[in-house]
């Protein structure tokens, strides 16, 4: 099992990268960019819950993240 090195987390809560889920020991498994549409990195698997056939909270928002981008993209190019 990997986890953030506790050594590090007082200089990446100075960052940019903001800690933004945590397990219920309180360690790390969540960072995101600010600023970013979407940066996301996790330190656990949210795909492996389609193996139940329900997709995770996060793929969703990844590919309507991606959709959107996508949709203003193609706007402005076809303006």
């Amino acid at each position: 099992s990997y986890g953030l090195n506790p050594a590090y987390r007082e200089a990446l809560d100075r960052s940019e990268m903001k800690i933004t889920g945590v397990d219920e020991r309180g360690e790390v498994r969540i960072v995101e960019l600010s600023g970013h549409p979407f940066f996301v990195a996790t330190l656990f698997q949210p795909e492996l819950s389609a193996y139940r056939g329900v997709p995770h909270p996060l793929i969703r928002a990844f590919a309507e993240a991606v959709f959107q981008h996508w949709h203003r993209k193609g706007s402005r190019a076809a303006g």
